[in-house]
Order: structure tokens, then sequence, then C-alpha cells
């Protein structure tokens, strides 16, 4: 059946050939290939990604209406954990290999109840329906489709520059408080909702790309960048009377990084964006999103060096120390130190880490970059200031730690925390080489949370709690509820907040993902994510007395799920 098809396919394209591709054909037997260009080049491929992608054939039966609905629930739902090809990286690798034997019955079950580990429950949670959940089982056993590539030409055809820099405000027109302003990811609306976090107001809600993953401000403060799932960048002017984009680009076809210079001299010359497909990172103009650079991250691995086709791009950071991003390139283990000093001449510094490097942060001191490589479960921490791997740390399982949290403990004085997807605990490490060196670099304590299924944990310099989400266990009762702890008394274990029952939203199922602090450090914002057609809000909690302070509702709050304060996130405040 499928040769069948295949042949039918490729007779079709051969009635569209030219008069020059039939001649070249006819000497070299390849169509649009000549006999001297193919002596040179090689047989081309034969097969067009987009063609193989509505090729519906073999067992289980699909129909291409599931096939193509499938695909969309896959890159919306599961792409990011188990990657476009399906390699696996913080989710188990889904390769027909390894599906077909488990069969469409497991499959089915795994999709609709998760796991500790991290697997959210799509079909006992409502987010997906039965057939869905039969379909998406039945879709893992046919090889997946490969989307095409995504080059310069495609970039430069979808960038807008919508309001050129002359034309954009002197002065920040508005009376907003910037400082306190909140950028709230509105998940499934593809949207995005700038709130003030004075009076707790929507005061914009600003289209995007689908599911924004990330916000980022620049060196200056007046642009935020956000970038989609969808790889959508919208370049948004703060300063104008009514905040809106003033750029945007598409940088392939799924993306989750993006961030700016922030060197000094170097303050918003450039911005860069990291793609999970095709793997590779775009160096922008940081005032008009022109693309200026397109780098594959293809490559061999730090372990088996062995090549990988997919190495995707995660989470960058911008240096204090020298004009560098630093780039994690998830699936080869490596972390790249790009100097943008001499772009035709570009310098990049590769360190080995350690695969499925992920996201993290700074330490308080905005030198070492604590990051995970979260399912070979350790810790990298690389020196901006001297450029190299400082230390690789053991820790739990399966880090997640967002940008990671810092604080100063009664004992081992500073240090980085992160909480972790597959069990329970908090892994704190001392990050004080001066004063602290029998503690600096090594995993100090490790604490118990409420349980698995946690995507971050935050603190505040002004605070003295500890917040550890755990949006994606599959008990309702945790994944509803936040784990707060004294940091001056850690023993003392963890109070549980009951952020969902706060927000009395009724039906739904209402994960509380991601604190979030105002500038001011006295009040904590928590996502209650519901379903895409029910009630979602965002409750605000009193860091002081661990009380519900006011509950943000607004049919306009679509599944919010991350939410970047304008302040902290301009200067690495975590």
């Amino acid at each position: 059946m499928k040769a069948q098809t295949t042949g039918r396919v490729l007779a079709a394209a051969s009635l569209i050939l030219t008069a020059s591709n039939a001649l070249a054909a006819s000497e070299s037997g390849h169509p649009g290939t000549s006999k001297s260009g193919m002596a040179y080049e090689g047989a081309p491929i034969s097969t067009d990604p987009n063609v193989a992608k509505d090729l519906i054939a073999g067992d289980p039966p699909m129909t291409k209406a599931e096939f193509n609905q499938a695909k969309q629930i896959f890159f919306e739902r599961c792409a990011g954990c188990h990657g476009v090809l399906r390699k696996g990286a913080t989710g188990k690798p889904l390769t027909p290999d390894i599906t077909r034997k488990r069969g469409t019955e497991y499959l089915k079950v795994f999709i609709n109840y998760g796991s500790p580990a991290g697997m959210p429950n799509w079909g006992s949670s409502g987010e997906l329906t039965e057939a869905q959940v039969d379909m998406m089982a039945r879709f893992l056993q046919h090889e997946p489709p490969q989307p095409p590539e995504y080059g310069m030409a495609e970039m430069k055809a979808s960038w807008k520059l919508l309001v050129p820099p002359d034309q954009r405000p002197k002065k920040q027109e508005n009376q907003l408080n910037l400082s306190n302003l909140f950028s709230v990811t509105l998940r499934d609306a593809g949207q995005i909702a700038l709130i003030d976090g004075d009076s707790k107001k929507i005061v914009a809600v600003i289209p995007t790309g689908y599911a924004v993953h990330i916000s980022r401000l620049s060196a200056s403060g007046r642009y935020l960048f956000v970038i989609g799932r969808d790889a959508k960048l919208n370049m948004i002017d703060l300063w104008m009377k009514k905040p809106q984009t003033v750029a945007e680009l598409k940088t392939g076809m799924e993306a989750r990084s993006v961030e700016t210079s922030k060197y000094k001299g170097w303050e918003d010359k450039y911005a860069i964006a990291g793609t999970y497909w095709p793997p590779q990172y775009v160096i922008m103009d940081g005032e008009t999103l022109e693309p200026l650079k397109i780098v594959s991250t293809r490559g061999m691995t730090v372990d088996t060096q062995e090549y990988h086709p997919e190495p995707r791009v995660a989470a960058i950071v911008a240096s204090h120390e020298h004009p560098e991003f630093i780039v994690n390139v998830k699936e080869t283990g490596k972390i790249l130190l790009v100097d943008y000093e001499d772009l035709d001449n570009l310098k990049v510094t590769s360190i080995n880490a350690a695969r499925f490097l992920h996201d993290g942060g700074w330490d308080s001191t905005q030198r070492y970059f604590l990051t995970a490589a979260n399912k070979s479960n350790k810790i990298a921490v690389v020196d901006s200031k001297e450029g190299d791997l400082e230390a690789l740390i053991d820790v739990g399982r399966i880090p997640h730690p967002g940008r990671g949290a810092n604080f100063v403990h009664p004992k081992y004085g500073p240090v980085w925390a992160t909480s972790h997807l597959g069990d329970q605990s908090i892994a704190l490490i001392g990050t004080d080489p001066e004063k602290h060196a029998q503690y600096a670099w090594k995993m100090v304590e490790s604490i118990d949370g409420q349980g698995g299924g946690s995507l971050f944990i935050k603190t505040h310099p002004k605070s003295k709690h500890l917040y550890v989400d755990t949006a994606l266990n599959p008990d309702p009762k945790i994944s509803q509820s936040v784990s707060v702890f004294d940091t001056d008394n850690l023993k003392a274990g963890f109070k549980v907040l009951p952020i969902a029952d706060w927000a009395q939203l009724g039906e739904g199922p209402k994960r509380v993902v991601q604190p979030e602090y105002n500038r001011a450090g006295d009040e904590v914002w928590f996502s209650v994510w519901n379903g895409k057609d029910e009630t979602s809000a965002i409750v605000v909690v009193d860091d002081k007395t661990l009380k519900p302070k006011q509950v943000i509702k607004d049919k306009r709050l679509v599944t919010p799920t991350g939410k970047f304060n304008v302040y902290n996130t301009m200067h690495d405040v975590y």
C-alpha cells in the first residue's frame, strides 16, 4: 500500500516537470538533476517532507484527518518533552520501535493517567477526550513526520517591522509603573496579558505566538520580548501609550528561548532566539528583529560522541562578564559561549556538560550560570568570567528549576536551589567559593517537598520563603497546591497553600504553576491554569502572612501560565 501510494505521488509530480527538468531526468535518471550535476553533488533526496507527512499507511490505522489532528496535539502538548522526532529528552523516547512493542492499550493508559515523574495526566484531567487519547496512542506508533528546514529566506519573509525605531516614542507615554508590570502568558489563546502589579488590572492583551514560553526584557527595560512554542517572536514597546508589538519574526517551527545583549556598551544591540526545530539559533538586530546570523546546533553528543539530528536550543542567558550569550544545547549536552562582537567572524566556545540541558539561571553574583541537565540528573555550573565548566553536580531525578532560587542558608551561606520533575526533592547547591569554599559547587542539602512534577521554584532577596509548585503531579491535591518553606528553618518542613481552592473556579484540572514575586518582594503571584473552555485565575498571596491577598479573574485570562515581573526579569532577581 505504501509503495503504491508513493508511486502515485511521484507520478503526479512528474506531470509538472519543466522541459529542462525532463531533459535533465533523461540524462541522469533523477528529475531536476543533470548528469554533470549528479556527478558533482550526488543524487537528490527523492521525497519532500511535506509529502511524507500526509501518507497514512500501516498499523494501527489512522485517517488523514486523525493524523493531522494528532500532529497538532503532539506539537502543542508533547514535543517540548519528547522532541519533534520523538527521540526523547525530558520525556521518554517515543519512536515506533518502542511504541509498537508497547501497543495501543498500554499507551492509552500512560497518556490518560500520566506518571509521578512529570508526565501529565492528559486524559483523566479532562484536557484530552477519550477519543483523542486513543488517537494519540495510535499516532505514536507511526513514523514521526519531520518538519521542513527553516533558513534565512524563510525568516526574512516572516519579518515584520511594524513601527520603525525612529517612529517610536522618545519617552514613556503611559502612566504605568513599568517596574511592577507583569507579562502573563495566556497559553492556549496565543496572547500575553500585561497586568499592572499595583492595581491588579489588565492593561493590555497582545496577540503573540501560540503558548508563549518566556518573556524577557531588554537591558533598558523598555522592550518586552516574548516567544511562542510556534517560534513566533514579538517585540513589544512598553513606552507606547498603549504597549504594542513593534516588530515580529518567525524563527522556525518550534522554539523556547529569547534573550538580549546586556554586557556594558552592548546593551540592547542584539537579540538572540533559539529554536527546537530546526535545531539552531538566530542573532537579530536588537531594535528591529532583523535576522542577521543563523547557526545550526546539529552535531555530536558529549558522552557517546554520536551524531544527533535534533539538538534543540533550550535556555539562553546574557553574560554580564563578556559580550556573550550562553546557549544550552539540549540533546548534545553542550553549553555554548557565543561571542557577538563580530558576527562575520563568530567565535563560539563549546563547553562539554551533560546531555539534556534545559533551564537554569544565575547565582546571586550573576557570575555563575547553573543549569539543569535534566534526564542526566545533574546541574552544570559555568563560570561566565573564566569561560569554563566549574562543576557538574549530581542532584535528584529530572531537575527542573526554571531559573532557580537564591537565598542565604544559615549554615552553608549562599545557595541556589532546584526542584524536580521526577521526585519530591529540592536540591540546595553552595554557590560561594570565596567565603564558603568547603560547600561551593556541592549539593549541600536535599529536602523533601510534597511531590514530584515540579516546574518552578522561587524566592526573593527580601523574602524568607521558598515556594515550590507541583503542577505536573498526577494527584489533583498536589498539582492544585504549592509547598512553602521558611529559609531560616528548613528542617521545620513545608506548609501547603491550597491555591486552587482559594481561586474558587469550579470544574477543571486547575494546575497551579509558577510562583512570581512582585518588585517589592512582598507578594507572590500564582497561575491557576485551567482548561481552555473553563475559568482560570491568578491568585496573589501575601508573602508575610501566607494568606490570599487577591484573586484576579477576567474572561480574558485564558489558560494563564508563566508570569514575568518586569523589574525582576530585567535584573535576574530570583
